[in-house]
C-alpha cells in the first residue's frame, strides 16, 4: 500500500489547474463558513487549508477536494457557541478540542474498517437529514440577508422571521438579493471562467464600497495574517460528555459526508475510492484542523466535481488547492476584511439550495407512504432536535420496518408439508409417496434460506394450524446459516413437539448450523438416529415408526 492513495505525476496540468479553481471555489465558501460558524473568517480558511492538504495526503479518494462544508459548518456552529456560552474565555478552546477528537474518532472508524457501513444509511435518511441542513443553513442566514446578526439556532430564527420582513435594513437585503441573483443565474458562458461564488463576492463588496459604505452595514473585519498558531487542546470533565458527544456528531457527519462525495468522484472519475483510507484521511485533516483553529471538513461535492471537470485526479490537486489558500492567508487576507455578511449571507443561501435534496423531494408525494413519512420526519428531526437524533431515530425506525420485512418473507418461505402435498415439485416422487401414505401423521417443515432472529418468534406460529401429528421432520438443507435467536426458537419447537410425543428429526444440518445448536447442546434433545444428512431417509424412518406404531 502506498503512503499517498493514487498518486502519480503524470497529470501535472490537469491537477494545477484543478487544484487553482478549486481554491478559487473555496475561498469564498471558506470564508462565510467561518463567518456562519462564530469563529471567524479565518477559521475557515484554516479548515480549508488543513483539511484540504492532509485529506488529500492521507485520504482514499484521488480526486478529492476536502474542507468545511454546510453540514459540518452547522455542527461547529453549534458546538462553538454552546461551549463558548458555558465559558467564553476557555469556550473556543474547548470548542476546537472537540474538532480535534472528532477527527480522532474518524481515524478510529477508517481503522476499524467501518467505511463500508456508512453509507448503508438508508435513503430517505439520507435525503431528510441533507434537506435539514440544507435548511438549516438558509433559516440561520435570513438574520444577516435583512440586516440582523445571525441566529444562534434555525428554531430560533424560525419565529424570528416576521421580524425580519419587519425591521429588514435595505442595504443588506439588496446586497444579499444581488449575490444570490449572481450565484444563482449566472450565465454558465461566465461561470466556465469565473466561478459564482466568487464573482458574487466581489461584485457585492464593490458595490458596498462604492455605494453603501456609510450604511453601517457589517463587515468581516480584521482578519489575521501569516500562519496559524498551535492550540493546545484542553478538557473539561465537567463537560466530557458532552464533548464526547459532539465530538461523535462531527465525526459521524463528516464520514456520511466524505464518503458520499467520494461516490460521486468514483462516478465521474470511474475509478473505485479506500472507504476506510478515506476516513483516515479526513480524521488527519480534522484533527489537524482542530490544533490550529480551523473549522472542521469533510470531502466538499462542489469543489471535487470542479477540481475533477478542470482536470484533476490526483491528491496534488487537493494539495495545490490547500497551499493556494495558504498564500491567501500570508498576503490577501486584508482584502477581505470589507466583504458585507450580507453578501456572505446570499452565497450561503444558494449553498443550502443545494442541499436540499429536491430530485425527491418534487417526488415525495409519488414515494410510498412509510418513505415519505421517514424523509420528513428526519427533516423535521434534523432542523428542530439535533442531527445525531435525526440520523439515529432515522435509522432505527428504518432498520426496524426492514427487519420486519424481512422477517414476513422468511417466514412465508417456510413451507409445511404432509401428506396432501400432492404433486409439490420440491420433493421427488417417492418423497411424496411416502408422505401421501402417512395420512397426514408426519409433518415436514422446510426452511428456505436463512433464518434471522426478526423471524424466530414466527417459527412455532407455522404449526399452529397443522392437524394433529405424530412425527416432526425440521428440513434444513436449504439454510446456510442461522441465528442464536433462531436456535433457541428452534429448542422451543422440538421440546413443544416432544412434550406432547411427537418424536423429532433433523435433517440438512451444514457444518456451520450444525455449530451453533452443538453448541447451545440442542442437538442433545434429538437422538442421533433421528438427525438425517438426506430427507428421503428421514421420511422413510418417520413412515417406518408411524406404521410400526399402528402395528403394535
Amino acid at each position: 500500500m502506498s503512503l499517498i492513495h493514487g498518486l502519480h505525476f503524470n497529470n501535472l496540468k490537469g491537477d494545477l489547474l484543478g487544484g487553482v479553481t478549486a481554491a478559487v471555489v473555496a475561498l469564498p465558501l471558506a470564508l462565510a463558513f467561518g463567518v456562519s460558524s462564530g469563529a471567524g473568517a479565518i477559521a475557515g480558511l484554516y479548515g480549508a487549508i488543513f483539511v484540504g492538504l492532509f485529506a488529500a495526503l492521507f485520504g482514499g479518494t484521488p480526486a478529492q477536494v476536502s474542507g468545511p462544508t454546510g453540514p459540518m459548518t452547522v455542527v461547529m456552529a453549534s458546538v462553538f457557541t454552546q461551549f463558548v456560552a458555558i465559558d467564553p474565555a476557555t469556550g473556543p478552546v474547548l470548542a476546537f478540542t472537540v474538532v480535534i477528537m472528532g477527527g480522532i474518532l474518524q481515524m478510529l472508524f477508517g481503522l476499524l474498517k467501518l467505511g463500508k457501513y456508512v453509507t448503508l444509511v438508508p435513503f430517505p435518511v439520507i435525503s431528510g437529514f441533507m434537506s435539514g441542513i440544507g435548511l438549516i443553513i438558509i433559516l440561520l442566514q435570513l438574520g444577516p440577508l435583512f440586516g440582523f446578526s445571525a441566529s444562534s439556532s434555525a428554531k430560533e430564527a424560525l419565529f424570528l422571521i416576521p421580524e425580519y420582513l419587519n425591521g429588514a435594513d435595505s442595504p443588506a437585503l439588496m446586497l444579499g438579493l444581488v449575490s444570490l441573483a449572481i450565484v444563482l443565474f449566472c450565465p454558465r458562458s461566465i461561470s466556465v471562467t469565473v466561478p459564482p461564488p466568487l464573482l458574487a463576492l466581489v461584485l457585492g463588496t464593490l458595490i458596498y464600497l462604492l455605494v453603501f459604505l456609510d450604511s453601517g452595514l457589517t463587515v468581516i473585519g480584521a482578519i489575521p495574517t501569516g500562519l496559524p498558531q498551535l492550540l493546545m487542546p484542553a478538557l473539561s470533565l465537567d463537560l466530557l460528555s458532552e464533548m464526547l458527544f459532539a465530538a461523535l456528531m462531527l465525526a459521524v457527519l463528516g464520514s456520511i459526508d466524505s464518503l458520499l462525495t467520494s461516490l460521486v468522484a468514483d462516478n465521474m472519475t470511474k475509478n473505485y475510492h479506500d472507504s476506510d483510507r478515506e476516513l483516515i484521511g479526513q480524521g488527519v485533516g480534522n484533527m489537524m484542523a482542530g490544533l490550529f483553529g480551523g473549522l472542521p471538513g469533510a470531502g466538499a461535492t462542489m469543489r471535487t466535481v470542479v477540481n475533477i471537470k478542470a482536470g484533476g485526479s490526483t491528491p496534488i490537486a487537493g494539495v495545490v488547492h490547500a497551499l493556494v489558500l495558504v498564500f491567501v492567508v500570508l498576503g490577501a487576507a486584508p482584502l477581505a476584511e470589507n466583504i458585507p455578511h450580507a453578501v456572505l449571507a446570499g452565497i450561503l443561501i444558494k449553498v443550502g439550495l443545494d442541499i436540499i435534496d429536491w430530485r425527491f423531494l418534487l417526488r415525495l408525494h409519488h414515494a410510498p407512504l412509510f418513505v415519505a413519512v421517514l424523509m420528513l420526519l428526519v427533516l423535521c428531526l434534523t432542523v428542530l432536535a439535533d442531527l445525531v437524533t435525526a440520523v439515529f431515530v432515522g435509522v432505527f425506525i428504518a432498520n426496524v420496518v426492514t427487519v420486519k420485512r424481512l422477517s414476513d418473507n422468511q417466514l412465508d418461505s417456510i413451507r409445511i408439508i404432509d401428506s396432501h402435498a400432492g404433486n409439490d415439485e420440491s420433493l421427488s416422487k417417492r418423497e411424496r409417496k411416502l408422505l401421501a401414505e402417512t395420512r397426514g401423521r408426519v409433518v415436514l417443515y422446510q426452511f428456505d434460506g436463512p433464518v434471522s432472529y426478526a423471524a424466530a418468534k414466527g417459527l412455532s406460529g407455522k404449526l399452529q394450524d397443522c392437524r394433529p401429528h405424530d412425527a416432526l421432520l425440521l428440513d434444513f438443507s436449504r439454510v446456510p446459516l442461522i441465528d442464536v435467536s433462531t436456535a433457541l426458537a428452534i429448542e422451543d419447537m422440538i421440546v413443544e413437539a416432544q412434550g406432547v410425543g411427537r418424536n423429532v428429526h433433523i435433517i440438512g444440518l451444514n457444518p456451520i448450523v450444525q455449530e451453533i445448536l452443538q453448541r447451545l447442546k440442542i442437538l442433545d434433545l434429538i437422538p442421533a438416529s433421528f438427525c438425517h444428512t438426506k430427507r428421503s431417509k428421514a421420511l422413510e424412518t418417520a413412515h417406518a415408526m408411524v406404521f410400526r406404531d399402528e402395528l403394535n
